[in-house]
């Protein structure tokens, strides 16, 4: 999932028209031109997202790995979620001071030696606190950078150039999950059962070699990452309206939650954002467990090097195809005849969890298609969600911090369902915990049926 834009007391201009015709030749040429934003945009939102899935994605399937319950290690892991949720509260407060590049750099070194301390402290004694207590503190660094980086590429381009790397800034950000979800959960699978020669199917501190390995590389990418900004990215401008002290970022903060609870029916589109994904909340934890977990415990027994490459390849792809379709769907239809088939796409497919609950199937084929369609249909469906908040709960006096506290909302629901998921899951076993899956899209059926459409596309 890509995180919420981060707000700043400047409005993001508006979506820059695309590029006529006869501008594309010397705009493409451009791109790899000395200086270009080729240099920094793609290495920029890939470390973004590299940071946001090792923090809230692989360290689930690393807790777990370690010997945590499903409760424990679902419950760690979307605490982390929390600093991404709420970094429009703080984003006035990195506008006042240096610049917007002296913020990604600090953030993305701080994660960088982060990372490598998690991996030295894997030598410890009480460990998990240890590792606990520094992914806290990185998962804010890690929002930060996030804010600065959104910063970087709003100051430092034009609406033109902004129209040219939108789709580059995207796909950077989609192989984050790729390298995290997919390679690093790979990696450590082969780490585990081919260099160290431990047996797969076992959780405990066995794991620790492999995944001390694991954090090592993504320090390292992080440190060179932050290194090579150093060199190509531009510093960013200060917003116009940037606040001069402390007082000015509170009051522009203040200003922003009084306009947007005197929107009309807002509090039918604050329910919309917080529930229309909670299936996928209460899945999004439990089924990469229900995949490692062996078959005598509900799972399906896979190891490590399969569920990278089922989630983190072939998922991904589903989604990225998904949200393709979807977004040609709802250009041609438009989003008040769409939402609701939108929703249906999001959470009728779940099903497919619950249906290899019940017959714990042995074919790869079989659950790489499962996990596909899911994936699928998350991604067509919640282009939906999307486009609802930029159209429906975004407009107004302050457009982009408003579409951040949607998008922010849709955090806090991942977040509390993912504290919860874990110890439901084992109070409930799979296959009737898929069952309250498929019951929670209840709500997200009524929410989007009732969304109000106030303002034109």
């Amino acid at each position: 999932m890509q995180t919420a834009p981060s707000a700043t007391p400047q409005e993001h201009p508006k979506p820059p028209a695309p590029p006529a015709p006869g501008d594309r030749q010397s705009l493409f040429r451009a791109m790899f031109a000395r200086g270009t934003p080729m240099l920094w945009v793609p290495t920029g939102y890939f470390s973004m997202a590299l940071t946001y899935m090792m923090l809230t994605s692989v360290t689930s399937i690393m807790f777990k790995n370690l010997g945590m319950s499903n409760g424990e290690a679902a419950q760690y892991a979307s605490y982390l979620i929390l600093a991404y949720t709420i970094k429009p509260l703080f984003a006035p407060f990195v506008e006042m001071y240096r610049t917007k590049k002296f913020f990604v750099l600090c953030a993305q070194l701080i994660v960088g030696i982060g990372f490598g301390a998690v991996a030295l402290s894997m030598s410890l004694p009480n460990y998990l606190h240890i590792m606990v207590f520094l992914f806290g503190l990185l998962s804010l660094v890690g929002a930060t950078q996030d804010i600065a980086s959104d910063g970087v590429y709003v100051t430092s381009l034009d609406s033109k150039t902004q129209s040219l790397f939108c789709g580059i800034q995207s796909l950077s950000w989609n192989v984050g999950p790729i390298v995290a979800s997919g390679g690093m959960v790979y990696l450590s699978g082969w780490l585990h059962t081919h260099y160290f020669h431990h047996e797969a199917g076992v959780f405990g501190p066995a794991w620790i070699d492999s995944w001390r390995i694991i954090f090592f590389i993504a320090a390292a990418i992080t440190v060179v990452t932050a290194l090579w900004h150093l060199r190509v990215m531009p510093d960013g401008a200060k917003a116009e309206n940037a606040p001069k002290s402390v007082a000015d970022a509170a009051f522009i903060l203040r200003d922003s939650f009084v306009t947007f609870f005197q929107k009309r029916d807002v509090w039918l589109m604050v329910g919309f954002a917080f529930v229309f994904r909670l299936s996928i909340g209460l899945l999004e934890k439990i089924g990469p467990f229900f995949m490692v977990d062996p078959i005598a415990k509900g799972g399906l027994g896979l190891s490590n090097e399969m569920l990278g490459l089922i989630y983190g390849t072939y998922g991904l792809i589903a989604v990225l195809l998904g949200s393709l379709l979807g977004g040609i769907f709802v250009a041609r239809r438009g989003l008040p005849a769409t939402l609701f088939i939108l929703c249906c796409a999001v959470n009728i497919p779940n099903v497919t969890f619950l249906l290899m609950g019940i017959y714990q199937p042995e074919s790869l084929w079989l659950i790489s298609a499962g996990v596909a369609i899911e994936k699928f249909f998350f991604g067509f469906g919640s282009v939906g969600f999307m486009i609802y908040l930029m159209q429906q709960l975004a407009p107004g006096k302050y457009t982009t911090t408003h579409y951040a506290f949607g998008t922010g909302l849709m955090g806090l629901c991942m977040l509390v369902t993912g504290v919860i998921s874990g110890h439901l899951q084992q109070a409930l076993g799979y296959v009737h915990y898929f069952w309250l899956v498929m019951a929670a899209t209840i709500p997200s059926f009524l929410v989007t049926w009732f969304a109000p459409f106030h303002n034109k596309e």
